[in-house]
């Protein structure tokens, strides 16, 4: 079967499209056909950077995709259905023909849009939800949304929306305003220096951006961010755990309305090298496919 793997860490040119075994099924595992993955910032560091399972190895922590193969029994043959697995912790990438992949990461697919388009939801998904999690949001309070065009910070926004939250945003261009606003944000700026100082309750950086200036005494600054926490009491890292309940809890909202998938650009398999190199440019609105 197909896989994507890197041998080596450096730039888009170290992705391979390789053959390799099928997976064997183990125990209380099921065994999908992927339909299609997404990009996530983690993908490029993790081929870059000297960080991750030992190499080779397969990448990719999004999947949709169909049941062939269950030895679970809270899964079956024929199941459309999506999952997060965390790649650099356990090894198991999800960018090959078939996954094989504990039953307990694996959900059924949201029906309110196509199989391969539920692939951009995992790890974006799960990780806006936790992170408003961790910041003990309560319905009427406001956020800040630091990058809240971007893939995790634009599921976060619509996330607040469906909590009964008010969300304001921080984007990185002018021309990333509009979008911010159609997804739920009720006030958006692109520029830091604009933002209220010591206003707001909670600010959520999604995007590695110091906004604790907008932070309010005695507010929770939470990021999902690589770059150290600002200096200020309340800061706090949210960092993604791999949950199917909480993938379930989006694909539900998916299918009532409430959750708003976003796709910017769609690559095949063998294109895989042209859209790392599409989502390293920066400056999309959605996520972006990688079909099978």
């Amino acid at each position: 079967m197909r896989a994507i793997r890197i041998d080596r860490h450096g730039g888009p040119d170290v992705l391979t499209v390789d053959d390799i075994a099928e997976p064997v099924l183990a125990a209380d595992e099921v065994l999908i056909r992927t339909t299609a993955t997404s990009l996530n910032p983690v993908d490029w560091k993790t081929r870059a950077w000297e960080v991750g399972p030992p190499l080779p190895a397969t990448l990719g922590w999004d999947i949709s995709g169909r049941v062939v193969a269950s030895n679970d029994p809270s899964h079956q043959v024929g199941d459309e259905v999506i999952a997060m697995s965390a790649q650099i912790a356990t090894g198991r990438g999800t960018w090959a023909d078939l996954v094989a992949l504990p039953g307990h990461l694996v959900t059924a697919a949201p029906t309110g849009v196509p199989l391969a388009d539920a692939a951009a939801l995992p790890l974006a998904g799960v990780t806006a939800l936790q992170a408003l999690r961790n910041a003990e949001l309560a319905a009427g309070e406001r956020v800040l949304i630091v990058g809240a065009a971007g893939a995790v910070g634009g599921l976060a926004v619509q996330l607040a929306r469906s909590m009964g939250v008010h969300s304001d945003a921080l984007v990185s261009r002018p021309e990333h305003e509009a979008a911010a606003v159609e997804l739920g944000a009720e006030h958006v700026w692109h520029r830091p220096a604009d933002l209220p100082r010591g206003h707001y309750p909670v600010v959520l950086d999604t995007a590695g951006l110091d906004a604790s200036a907008a932070l309010a005494v005695g507010g929770r600054y939470v990021s999902i961010s690589d770059e150290p926490l600002p200096d200020v009491p309340g800061a706090r890292k949210s960092y993604v755990q791999e949950s199917a309940a909480d993938l379930a809890s989006i694909a539900k909202l998916v299918d009532t309305g409430e959750l708003r998938v976003r796709i910017a650009a769609r690559y095949s398999l063998e294109d895989i090298r042209a859209a790392h190199e599409r989502f390293e440019a920066g400056g999309l609105l959605g996520k972006i496919l990688v079909t099978f």
